[in-house]
């Protein structure tokens, strides 16, 4: 599927998709965005574990695969992590609109697109829940606390490759997919959601859909404004203005 094509009609099951898992992987990186606007067509359970088989190809921390996923299609528990969404999006929005839109003028569109999300969310057929487990006692509420950043980092690296991989699975099939973690603000409500023990943390959620509309170009920054050289602030590689 090319960068402008719509997901045909009727295309909704494995069979009828089968011919997209072969899209490049240059032309998946290079298409992939967030897609929050989906149809509430359901999707086929089968692409969804072939997406999660994907992704577990991925690099995780001592090879531990210490990894979970929670596909989530009951409308009861969509709508209760759609109540925790909206919650924090009241207190995030303005701050993010207003902080965003002097950094990049396009936040206005990126703050709309959200906001849909948002208010559609029981209406996404279906959510991915990538979950981590560790070692932790019973008392312990959140296990990460007290721990230092850098065990933090190899904590949560052991997922996010993986969630990478899920991301681009799902572009290359034409599904769209967006990463979010807002629903997870409180995570003892998370937990009692997906009945998860204390030892599963919740570390993101990915609302998986066809979308509506078409696919759109991705803008980034030329590489040589991020890239810098031994030191911070050498950037040999920067254009002129």
């Amino acid at each position: 599927m090319t960068i402008n094509e719509r997901a045909p009609e009727g295309s909704r099951d494995m069979a009828a998709v089968t011919g997209r898992w072969s899209m490049s992987l240059v032309e998946a990186m290079e298409t992939q965005r967030a897609v929050r606007k989906v149809l509430p067509d359901p999707v086929d359970d089968a692409i969804v574990l072939r997406c999660i088989e994907l992704a577990l190809k991925a690099p995780t921390g001592s090879n531990s695969q210490t990894w979970e996923f929670i596909v989530v299609k009951d409308p009861d528990r969509m709508a209760a992590f759609a109540k925790l969404y909206r919650q924090a999006w009241r207190l995030c929005r303005s701050d993010g609109e207003r902080t965003g839109r002097a950094v990049d003028p396009g936040m206005e569109q990126v703050v709309g697109a959200v906001d849909w999300q948002v208010e559609h969310f029981e209406e996404i057929p279906v959510l991915v829940v990538p979950c981590l487990r560790s070692e932790v006692t019973s008392d312990q509420r959140v296990p990460m606390a007290g721990v230092p950043q850098i065990v933090q980092s190899s904590f949560y690296g052991s997922i996010y490759p993986s969630v990478q991989n899920l991301l681009l699975a799902a572009r290359s099939v034409g599904l769209g997919a967006s990463l979010i973690t807002l629903p997870l603000w409180n995570l003892d409500a998370a937990r009692k959601i997906l009945a998860l023990p204390v030892s599963v943390t919740p570390v993101c959620i990915l609302p998986l859909g066809w979308p509506r509309g078409r696919y759109g170009p991705t803008t980034r920054k030329p590489v040589g404004e991020v890239v810098h050289l031994d030191s911070y602030g050498a950037q040999p590689w920067r254009q002129p203005a």
